[in-house]
């Protein structure tokens, strides 16, 4: 009876560092991304992708993503400024889609505003990140 119960008390012990690891549940309108690249500040800017770590395709090389994190983890982050790291996190679905058309290299031309309109051209809507970890990967960052 007592190797039973001391069986079960190390089960429950071991098995609570694996639920702690768990992810949340991703939202209906978010998906979970893996992007490696660089920072600077809050910014992140995914870099390029390797065989070895694809990341996450839909987000092309050299988007700006504002980061947004507990404060641990961002101060963290802020320590490996200028070494590659991938980030996990969620964001919403479409945020990262162009709204115009790529011309390669990062580059895309999207509409202007109507004639008479003064304000900006394009949508200038900052993308967003909920950063739920990461992890320094090989490589560098550009200087700047």
């Amino acid at each position: 009876m007592r190797t039973t119960a001391v069986i079960i008390v190390a089960v429950a012990v071991l098995s609570g560092p694996l639920v702690a690891q768990e992810n949340k549940p991703v939202p209906k309108d978010s998906v979970r991304v893996f992007v490696p690249g660089c920072t600077k500040g809050f910014i992140f800017t995914a870099g390029p992708r390797t065989q070895d770590q694809p990341g996450s395709a839909e987000i092309p090389e050299g988007t700006h993503l504002r980061m947004n994190g507990p404060k641990k983890v961002m101060a963290e982050i802020k320590a490996h400024e200028g070494s590659m790291i991938e980030i996990t996190g969620l964001m919403r679905k479409g945020q990262y889609k162009p709204g115009g058309v790529g011309i390669g290299g990062g580059v895309q031309i999207s509409p202007g505003p109507a004639p008479g309109n003064s304000s900006l051209p394009g949508n200038f809507s900052q993308i967003l990140i909920d950063v739920e970890g990461w992890r320094q990967v090989v490589g560098g960052c550009p200087p700047r």
